[in-house]
């Protein structure tokens, strides 16, 4: 596999991630990172930190318009719920068991 190659892939890969993340707009930001340890917003920052090292003018808002499909403001005041006691616990001992690891 040539270097474009993987470029290639590696973003079609990614593409594929947000389109499955837009199409789960009922899966919250608390739930993901309780079960995977990152959520849009992680990835929101990533971009722009992907678009900083290369040099690419790139706001945090254009970045989080990229994840999210849509502004933030709109997203949230949309999809986002206020996260549930329960939601909120599983997401503590997530975080207590991430500090241990």
């Amino acid at each position: 596999m040539t270097k474009q190659e993987r470029i290639e892939l590696e973003a079609a890969a990614f593409r594929d991630l947000l389109a499955h993340l837009n199409s789960r707009k009922d899966v919250q930001n608390i739930e993901l990172m309780t079960l995977a340890g990152f959520c849009r917003n992680c990835l929101s920052k990533w971009y722009k930190a992907a678009a900083d090292d290369m040099e690419i003018e790139l706001s945090m808002d254009e970045a989080r318009e990229a994840i999210y499909g849509m502004p933030y403001a709109q997203w949230k005041a949309h999809h986002q719920k206020e996260a549930s006691p329960a939601q909120q616990a599983a997401f503590e001992k997530a975080q207590r068991g991430a500090d241990k690891g």
